[in-house]
């Protein structure tokens, strides 16, 4: 009697198992890259670096018996949410914890996807408030004087609609409240109904901080005709406090040599608080060249930022070169 219900539970476990591995699947995708970067000019006259970057990407899920696709995604990303470094000198390879964004999907196709992210969320407005030139303040800026958008948390909900016209993806976002806020809500509309031609548009607001609330609005339009590709996009801050507007413009010219090569500029002007004798906008500019073959990119740029922290002194101007070998898999 034993041995048969060994037997049995054996059976069953078995069973369970293959039905587990047949209902669902995990993939796992990644990336890495190297670059060297040479900065000239104020503070930061620091002559060249090398960067190295890494991530695992797994995704999971399966359909349940109802219809339903749940899926899960968690990110392997070390030292992304540190400023600790392995090494010393120029050569630094980030440390900390290798743990990054994770969420869960609930999605259907006739009731769209629900997304609930543990870490790593953007608004529904900051998800599409990335510049047209590549946000170029990002090689150049403190934490402190880069743009704000309505922000994403942890347990916070993106919902993406399902498809009820060609060529429109609404999306609205829910960050929920903390012990002295309230909470933050966004949503966006993206149109793509006419060939080369992608519509962006996105408000949110800001309750994070309950003296110092925001409305965040993002507007965008890029149009690709052949080889050329322009674009021009706003995004806008509007703080209680005048101290704490934003503004970020910026337009993009890219065009498509071959397959693999192509070149691009952009320019990106950020204005934060109340323009003043000492409270100017900063000003990015780029020039870049990419050549991809497979999952291999070379990239080589030029770039320029002036008053970077928002001050006319000489050590807020600075000359950017480098040079980056990115690969996926």
């Amino acid at each position: 009697m034993n041995n048969f219900k060994k037997i049995g539970l054996s059976a069953l476990a078995g069973s369970l198992v293959a039905t587990s591995a047949f209902a669902g699947e995990v993939t796992v995708a990644g990336s890495a890259s190297m670059a060297l970067e040479h900065i000239n000019g104020g503070a930061a006259n620091s002559g060249k670096s090398f960067s190295m970057g890494n991530q695992l990407t797994f995704t999971g899920g399966g359909e349940l018996e109802n219809g339903l696709n749940v899926s899960i995604s968690f990110v392997i990303d070390q030292g992304d949410d540190t400023t600790t470094s392995v090494g010393s000198g120029t050569l630094k390879f980030g440390g900390g914890a290798p743990f990054d964004s994770h969420s869960v999907t609930v999605s259907s196709d006739e009731l769209g996807s629900l997304t609930m992210s543990g870490e790593g969320m953007s608004s529904a407005s900051g998800a599409v408030d990335g510049t047209v030139s590549g946000n170029i303040w990002d090689a150049f800026q403190a934490a402190a004087d880069e743009p704000e958008a309505a922000p994403g948390g942890a347990g916070g909900l993106n919902y993406t609609l399902p498809s009820m016209v060609d060529g429109v993806a609404i999306a609205a976002s829910y960050t929920p409240k903390n012990t002295s806020a309230d909470s933050s809500k966004a949503w966006s509309v993206v149109y793509s109904g006419v060939e080369g031609l992608t519509l962006t548009y996105a408000q949110g607001d800001d309750n994070a901080t309950a003296s110092s609330e925001a409305d965040h609005t993002v507007m965008k339009a890029e149009y690709a005709y052949g080889p050329v590709t322009v674009g021009y996009m706003e995004s806008d801050y509007d703080d209680e406090v005048a101290s704490g507007d934003q503004n970020t413009t910026a337009y993009s010219v890219a065009y498509t040599v071959s397959e693999e090569i192509s070149i691009s500029y952009g320019s990106e002007e950020l204005e934060f608080g109340v323009a003043s004798a000492s409270n100017v906008a900063a000003e990015f500019e780029r020039l870049k060249v990419s050549y991809t073959s497979g999952g291999m990119t070379l990239t080589a740029s030029q770039a320029s930022g002036d008053n970077i922290s928002y001050t006319t002194a000489a050590t807020e101007d600075r000359d950017v070169w480098a040079l980056g070998a990115s690969f996926a898999f």
